[in-house]
């Protein structure tokens, strides 16, 4: 059950909150610099964090534990990170952060890594909810911090059947996300339900981010038929939204439409994406 904030006179701009999110990524990144990458990463997890992993999705703090153990690069690893982006709801207690990581090997060899984390600010402090990495070709060229801001922070709903619409019209517009790409194609779907200022980690050829709907959607789409899409996908897992009614993430699988060469349907894969409500009214993606 949603048990609402007591929201007192409102003294800090969203770039204050949004700087208090960075300041606690940053000081998650230092203290695990120093322990094991297990240890390190989990510290900032919440109890109800979801991840994806090689595996599959692990829902839950110990099933992530779990899942970053089993993963045989990670053992005898350190590991640090640079925030690059970050984002914030119009209540400002949830948020998002994406940047930069480096994988410090037991061998004394070291591994570039992207990273993206969904975050909610809870009495202890700021916590991930969800949270994936990204492979990198080579540690990225410097890059401007930059930020994506409500215009102003408002008090979040306290009505918990309000709370449940916010979430159903976000779980739909994933779902229309992906109903739209079986018409009029994945890339043109991407390029439809993005931000101007979305990112995406992209391969591990990209040196940073893809940054904006027309590059992610380009990007997505390349080599797909001229109509229709190849896969579908839809928040199966889980929707998580703000109390303020204008930002969540959608966590689900992406399965191909063809079967596999046994006949059979072809097992999904991860997917989380982070939105953000236009002026408007309308979802569109911002981070994935």
């Amino acid at each position: 059950m949603f048990v609402p904030a007591v929201v007192t006179r409102q003294t800090s701009s969203p770039q204050q909150i949004a700087d208090g999110l960075l300041a606690a990524d940053r000081t998650f990144s230092a203290v695990a610099a120093k322990t094991d990458l297990t240890g390190g990463l989990s510290a900032m997890f919440a109890s109800d964090v979801v991840m994806p992993n090689p595996n599959g999705i692990a829902q839950g703090f110990d099933k992530a534990v779990e899942a970053l153990k089993a993963n045989p690069i990670n053992t005898g690893a350190k590991i640090e990170w640079t925030p690059a982006r970050v984002g914030i709801s119009g209540d400002g207690r949830h948020g998002f952060t994406a940047g930069f990581m480096t994988m410090h090997r037991a061998d004394g060899t070291s591994m570039p890594l992207k990273y993206l984390s969904y975050w909610e600010k809870k009495p202890e402090g700021w916590r991930v909810l969800a949270y994936k990495r990204g492979q990198a070709k080579e540690a990225p060229p410097a890059m401007a911090l930059s930020y994506v801001l409500p215009p102003q922070i408002v008090a979040p709903a306290t009505d918990v059947s309000l709370i449940d619409r916010y979430r159903t019209s976000l779980a739909d517009a994933e779902t229309a996300f992906s109903n739209e790409a079986q018409k009029i194609g994945t890339g043109a779907a991407f390029t439809k339900y993005g931000s101007s200022d979305a990112i995406n980690l992209g391969g591990p050829a990209t040196p940073t981010f893809l940054i904006g709907n027309q590059a992610i959607g380009a990007a997505v789409g390349a080599g797909e038929p001229p109509a229709g899409s190849q896969v579908r996908w839809g928040p199966d897992v889980k929707t998580i939204v703000a109390a303020s009614g204008d930002f969540g993430v959608t966590i689900g699988h992406i399965f191909p439409n063809a079967p596999g060469n046994d006949g059979k349907p072809q097992p999904g894969r991860p997917f989380f994406t982070i939105w953000r409500k236009e002026a408007g009214g309308t979802w569109r993606y911002i981070a994935e």
